[in-house]
């Protein structure tokens, strides 16, 4: 068997950390990429995650430049439940 990637898209409206990583990310849309293998199993059909990354896109002039970012799953989930709660606490102080 071959192992398996989705990919999803994630926004973020506000700047963002992830996990204890002091790099902060600009507000915008963000490709996350999930691969894994499958178990050995001949019972149950199930798979392992072996990676997580962020595909970050960046435009300078008229060269792109992509960087693969491997990252905690819960990290992302953290940062992206941080971002909607900011944006909850805007519009009702708005």
């Amino acid at each position: 068997m071959t192992n398996r990637i989705t990919k999803k898209l994630v926004t973020f409206r506000n700047p963002f950390t992830l996990g204890r990583n002091e790099e902060e990310w600009p507000a915008g849309n963000y490709t996350i990429e999930t691969e894994e293998e499958p178990l050995d199993s001949v019972s149950l059909r199930g798979f392992r995650r072996i990676r997580t990354t962020m595909i970050v896109r960046s435009f300078t002039g008229r060269s792109g430049v992509t960087r693969f970012v491997e990252i905690d799953p819960s990290d992302l989930d953290a940062a992206l439940a941080d971002d909607r709660e900011g944006i909850e606490r805007a519009e009702n102080e708005g």
